[in-house]
């Protein structure tokens, strides 16, 4: 098996995505980005606002449109109700970030096996895969920088820059504009660049780099005409959003220097494996190409240490990072694949043992946690809970086994399953734990109310019930409804104590509406996500 998956690796990546996630992952309630993202989407299709993008039908300049409008490309075609098909364009992207990874490897002249490696690596880490549903413009505007990061590559290599990489290069560089604006830019591309300056040392007359970067300025401007088109276009609104986002860099969210030293954690699974990829010392005698490791390693710590210098931060921003530390981490695993079985030192040993045999334990005791977070017979889902259970209880024996052989290519792909198993086949399990006041917006979308809010009305509430929610609050006091009788969401228990209100018109509650899946006890509960229904009557 492990033969087939090599001898097609980019299938065997794209598969890996698709059957992990692409059946599944719609049962993950939808967040506020990706809630923003939808709502945006959907007025496209419905209101024709492909450029100057709108959300509840205001101005939503915050965000480029382009992964807006590959979402509504998919909405269009499978539904814009459905969270899959919504969420298929993210998948995508996330399978692209392991393509480019193998690619960028093989053009550091690692073997194919390794360069497969890395692959798997960066998208089986933690918040590699998270970032396509908190953050989705995080996902393109990075799938789109490696992109134009491969074809760099290949034409500093080369040290010519012909007519197609030129091209793709370009169309990838505006495209990761056009995402997220210069992001990538900064902490993928300026990274990349100088990480390679330190350790392959580029090569090429000063006419070469001038190409470069001429093609590197045409790419940002033209990924930069839609920032200028709606400038011109609405100027007052898109002055006061850039103002916002300028000041949050340097005064929302500010955090300390090493906020992001644990950043190694993120990987998820392969959290100790990046700990030790990342000892420079210890592993630069150990490598199988010493200069690639080198640029790998200065490319992960070059993109935080930029990262660190921006007062803002966030632990998704971290996400960019990685995606050179996955290539570091191969170096690490492919060190381990070659020499395990003849390494004595139980310094060096110990630290594998624990971490795959920390795996294999969480697939055999899988089937325990339902002792911990439910109830053990549950109807509608116990032969997905039984199939689980028997595959994940599988793997992670055949992981301690093969461990025991000192095996670990055979134990690195099994872990590689675990995760693939746990996406396909643990996740809809999550479905079943929906709290009992769960009631979402979207019960009301077949009454044809006239539906306005008073007050916050949570991203994810107006997606959620399909259509916009215009707000009756004016910056200024009220716009009143033309309607005589009309239906309000609030966040206020007695908007009846509100006195323009009162004065007009008769109050009567209607219902709660809550799309909290988790319960009122827990800390994943959020009371954004709920709202009050009123009717109100004019008097």
């Amino acid at each position: 098996m492990i033969k087939l998956i090599e001898k097609y690796p980019i299938a065997s990546l794209l598969l890996f995505v698709i059957v992990m996630l692409g059946f599944t992952i719609d049962v993950i309630p939808v967040s506020i980005m990706e809630a923003r993202n939808f709502i945006s989407a959907r007025e496209m299709l419905t209101d024709d606002n492909w450029i100057l993008t709108t959300m509840n039908g205001e101005a939503r300049y915050e965000k480029p449109p382009l992964p807006t409008w590959i979402t509504a490309f998919f909405g269009m075609l499978f539904g814009i109700k459905s969270v899959l098909a919504l969420r298929w364009p993210a998948l995508l992207f996330l399978a692209s970030i392991g393509i480019s990874i193998y690619l960028i490897s093989k053009k550091l002249e690692l073997t194919k096996s390794h360069s497969l490696i890395n692959g798997f690596i960066v998208l089986s880490s933690f918040y590699v895969i998270g970032i396509t549903i908190e953050a989705p413009w995080d996902i393109y505007t990075h799938g789109f920088m490696l992109m134009a990061l491969v074809q760099l590559f290949i034409m500093l290599k080369q040290q010519k820059t012909s007519l197609l990489n030129s091209l793709l290069f370009v169309l990838f560089i505006a495209g990761s504009v056009l995402s997220k604006g210069p992001v990538s830019l900064y902490v993928l591309f300026l990274s990349f660049v100088i990480a390679y300056v330190i350790a392959l040392k580029p090569k090429g007359n000063l006419l070469h780099f001038l190409k470069l970067l001429s093609l590197l300025v045409f790419g940002i401007v033209l990924g930069g005409w839609w920032y200028m088109h709606v400038r011109i276009a609405d100027p007052e609104t898109f002055a006061a959003i850039a103002a916002k986002e300028t000041s949050n860099w340097s005064s929302y969210n500010v955090r300390p220097f090493y906020y992001y030293w644990s950043f190694f954690v993120q990987s998820g699974l392969w959290t100790i494996p990046a700990f030790i990829s990342l000892l420079y010392p210890y592993l630069k005698s150990r490598v199988s190409n010493l200069k690639a490791y080198r640029f790998s390693f200065f490319w992960t710590i070059i993109a935080v240490i930029l990262l660190s210098i921006i007062p803002e931060k966030k632990s998704r921003y971290l996400m960019p990072v990685l995606i050179p530390l996955a290539i570091n981490i191969g170096f690490y695993i492919e060190y381990l694949i070659r020499e395990f079985k003849n390494l004595k030192d139980r310094r060096e040993t110990f630290p594998v043992y624990f971490h795959f045999g920390l795996i294999g334990m969480i697939g055999i005791l899988f089937w325990m946690s339902e002792f911990f977070i439910g109830s053990f017979i549950f109807s509608d889902f116990i032969i997905r809970y039984i199939i689980t259970s028997i595959v994940l209880i599988s793997i992670g024996a055949f992981i301690i086994q093969y461990l025991r052989k000192k095996d670990i290519k055979i134990v690195f792909y099994l872990s590689i399953a675990l995760m693939l198993s746990i996406g396909l086949f643990a996740l809809p399990l999550v479905k079943r734990n929906i709290q009992n006041d769960y009631k979402p917006v979207s019960e009301l979308q077949d009454q044809k109310l006239n539906l306005y809010h008073l007050d916050y009305v949570a991203p994810e509430m107006i997606y959620n019930y399909g259509d916009k929610i215009p707000s009756i609050k004016a910056e200024e006091g009220y716009n009143i409804p033309i309607e005589t009788s009309f239906h309000l969401l609030t966040r206020t228990t007695k908007p009846d104590t509100i006195e323009v209100l009162s004065k007009l018109y008769k109050m009567e509650f209607i219902d709660t509406y809550d799309l909290n899946r988790a319960s009122k006890d827990s800390r994943a509960y959020n009371k954004r996500l709920v709202n009050q229904l009123y009717k109100l009557t004019l008097k």
